[in-house]
């Protein structure tokens, strides 16, 4: 499976959290809940703020 795990920035909290580039299902943020990936049937389409590529593939 190729893909990439990226640190997204949540846009309401500011907390950063890895998510699957490829995310199948809605990612939301541990810490208040709001959206950072939601699936596009290819490439996640994220919300918040990529900070770094975490591992590429």
């Amino acid at each position: 499976m190729a893909g990439n795990f990226y640190t997204v920035q949540c846009p309401d909290c500011d907390n950063e959290q890895t998510v699957f580039g490829k995310a199948a299902t809605e990612v939301a943020c541990a810490v208040c809940g709001a959206t950072l990936a939601r699936p596009t049937g290819g490439d996640a389409e994220f919300e918040g703020e990529v900070t770094e590529t975490v591992e590429a593939r």
